[in-house]
């Protein structure tokens, strides 16, 4: 049964918008992850200053593998540091990882 993790991540609302185009930067970077099933980056659409990152996958082993890769490393430093440069400022001010498994849904 697949997992579901969640990074509730907070962020200023004037810099939601460099949060969404670091996420584009990285785009696909987790793709061929074993055991990965899908990403989606969630905008608050009302006054909350939480995004969520949200992964599913296989199970708990592919998400702890990704975790103590060097694949994770890499892609959560700052392009600056990816190209050899200082690390730039984090936009959040703070995350809150959740873990979830499917207890039921429909089969859209």
């Amino acid at each position: 049964m697949s997992v579901i993790k969640i990074n509730a991540i907070t962020v200023p609302k004037e810099s939601g918008d460099e949060l969404a185009h670091r996420f584009a930067k990285r785009a696909g970077a987790v793709d061929g992850q074993e055991g990965f099933e899908g990403f989606e980056l969630l905008k608050p659409t009302d006054d909350r200053e939480q995004w969520l990152v949200v992964t599913r996958w296989r199970d708990e082993e592919s998400f702890q593998a990704w975790m103590n890769s060097a694949a994770f490393g890499h892609g959560h430093r700052s392009e600056s540091e990816r190209e050899g440069g200082e690390a730039t400022k984090p936009v959040g001010t703070q995350s809150e990882l959740w873990s979830y498994e499917v207890a039921g849904g429909s089969g859209r």
